[in-house]
């Protein structure tokens, strides 16, 4: 059904931006996780899906009933992948933030010292209360429920970011194509084919 409208190496391309997005969360989100590079490499990543997508279909200049349709399917499924790992890897931290080595410590006796929080959402509420503790107060956020909105509604604006921006590189990666991509090869007239 799905190749009525797009090309097999459009679907193929979708595949390997799966893979590319991969590469980017593990580089960018547990490797070095530096947030603001992942959203921005999503825009070249995006241009490159879009415009292999009809690399990988042979497509040539100037067919635009299928180009951006093939840039469409392998831009949104990139960016749409990039958004879940995005989600999944900050509720890994999110949930999974026992407070250590800030809260919730213990001597070598195994006797409980300083400041504690439960694990989750709390403990990432103090974590922020104690390194940015006037951001937190101009957010209105007072308490982990409170800090649990204002936190999940930032990473789904990113999410949406994520797939808006690559989806939208993806068709400009597509319009590149579409207008100096490989044209159609045409016969050389017989006088020049002679001289040739």
């Amino acid at each position: 059904m799905i190749r009525r409208f797009v090309d097999r190496g459009a679907i193929v391309a979708a595949y390997v931006g799966i893979g590319m997005a991969i590469t980017m969360a593990i580089s960018f989100l547990l490797v070095i996780p530096i947030g603001p590079a992942y959203v921005l490499l999503s825009v070249p990543g995006g241009m490159i899906i879009g415009y292999y997508a009809n690399a990988r279909s042979a497509r040539l200049r100037g067919a635009w009933r299928r180009i951006l349709p093939n840039a469409l399917l392998a831009g949104t499924v990139t960016g749409l992948t990039l958004a879940i790992l995005l989600l999944g890897t900050k509720a890994l931290f999110f949930y999974g933030d026992s407070g250590y080595p800030d809260f919730n410590r213990t001597d070598a006796g195994g006797v409980a010292f300083g400041e504690t929080c439960v694990t989750g959402a709390d403990c990432v509420y103090h974590r922020y209360v104690k390194a940015q503790p006037q951001d937190i107060a101009n957010a209105g956020v007072t308490d982990a429920a409170s800090f649990s909105t204002v936190y999940w509604n930032e990473q789904f604006s990113a999410a949406r970011l994520l797939l808006g921006a690559t989806t939208g590189a993806a068709l400009l990666g597509g319009f590149l194509f579409g207008i100096a991509g490989p044209r159609r090869n045409t016969a050389l007239p017989n006088a020049a084919a002679a001289r040739a």
